[in-house]
């Protein structure tokens, strides 16, 4: 097989991978509470926990994948997360086992720093089709995830889920010890702190940016509190296929923006999907229940999933050079949003109730669509605003 292949499928498994990680958190949460006795907002502190280490090691790693060796980088990452998940499967008290998702997410995150990178420069005519293909991915680990913990909660503990996880990465480390990077991987530009300044105050990037953000806090709402929110409404194993359902909207929805994605502008493709979302939301968290809701989660899935990679997409053509940096920028504030917006819902949950604090959605839908004009509004008429990935 072609090397790059092989660093394809790799890469790709990994990230499967990371998504089942991601998403058994919301679908154990009612496990954490009932095995470690602690209260909504306390549960609140796993997306944070899971999320910080790995936005310190994205960024880090990504404004240095210029200079590192990034096979060895990428076999560290596979090495710790496997540990990591290991030890989360026997961490007998809350703390320690929030300690070690921080460590657990710091691995994924120096994996992850390099990885769009190495595919940035493998496919340099494809990289819109290849970023929307790694997201379909994720998508096809993330909706695994809930379905995995209804599996293992039928016939054991919930720490098992880990434990299979944790050997899941095995033979990716082993693929990619023994392949070697092509030599295009190369390319990528070392960034000095004053080209760093000047990449960031490009509305294209900075743009990207915070609207990433935004969209993380949609995303990481719905994966670590809808399942707990719908249990109120249906039983506990429909409620965490109910986060399956909304994380297999993600794989039509991608599959849709990986063709549409090289035909439409980016940032037109953005507020389509965005302000479709926003009555949608609106409904989904009215208290609707039955079939109704699962229709509705379904297709606020198929509506956000394609904003990720649509948005990675227009920051990376602004500078491809840098494609690095931008990743780790982009992906972190990705994640900044994942990790703030669901500690958020746990306070105002415990204030109020679940399901007016899961309307925090709509509010970052809302901003999300104003942030996409502003940035559409401050890049007109320069390449970026009207690129494609053709």
């Amino acid at each position: 097989m072609d090397s790059r292949r092989v660093w394809l499928v790799a890469i790709f498994l990994f990230v499967m991978g990371d998504a089942v990680a991601t998403q058994i958190r919301g679908a154990l949460l009612e496990s954490f509470q009932s095995s470690f006795g602690v209260s909504e907002a306390l549960l609140g502190l796993v997306a944070p926990a899971g999320t910080v280490g790995f936005v310190v090691a994205v960024l880090a790693i990504g404004f240095v994948s210029g200079r590192i060796d990034l096979k060895r980088t990428l076999l560290i990452g596979v090495a710790a997360t496997t540990v990591s998940l290991l030890v989360m499967s026997a961490a007998p008290v809350y703390w320690l086992f929030l300690a070690v998702m921080v460590g657990q997410g710091a691995a994924v995150g120096a994996f992850r720093g390099v990885d769009r990178p190495i595919l940035s420069h493998l496919y340099p005519s494809r990289r819109g089709r290849i970023f929307a293909l790694y997201s379909l991915a994720w998508a096809l680990g993330a909706v695994t995830g809930p379905v995995l913990v209804n599996a293992v909660l039928s016939v054991t503990d919930w720490r098992v889920t880990y434990a299979i996880l944790g050997l899941f990465f095995v033979p990716i480390g082993l693929l990619i010890w023994r392949t070697e990077l092509p030599a295009s991987t190369d390319n990528e530009q070392s960034l000095s702190l004053d080209a760093l300044r000047t990449l960031v105050r490009r509305p294209a990037v900075l743009g990207a940016i915070i609207c990433m953000a935004l969209l993380g806090g949609i995303e990481g709402i719905f994966f670590t509190w809808l399942p707990y929110y719908a249990s109120t409404i249906v039983p506990r194993d429909l409620a965490n296929l109910l986060l399956s359902t909304f994380l297999l909207a993600y794989i039509p929805g991608r599959v849709l923006n990986t063709w549409i994605i090289e035909r439409v502008n980016y940032l037109y493709l953005s507020f389509g999907f965005t302000l479709a979302s926003i009555p949608v939301l609106l409904v989904t968290f009215s208290g609707i229940g039955g079939w109704a809701l699962f229709m509705l989660v379904f297709l606020a899935g198929f509506l956000i999933s394609g904003l990720f990679p649509t948005l990675l997409s227009f920051a990376v053509e602004a500078s491809p050079e840098y494609s690095g940096p931008i990743s780790a920028m982009t992906t972190g504030g990705t994640y900044t949003g994942i990790a703030l917006a669901p500690l958020g819902v746990g306070v105002v949950a415990e204030l109020v109730d679940i399901q007016a604090a899961m309307y925090l959605t709509l509010g970052l839908a809302i901003a999300l669509l104003i942030g996409t004009v502003v940035t559409w509004a401050a890049t007109r008429g320069s390449a970026g605003a009207n690129a494609t990935s053709a």
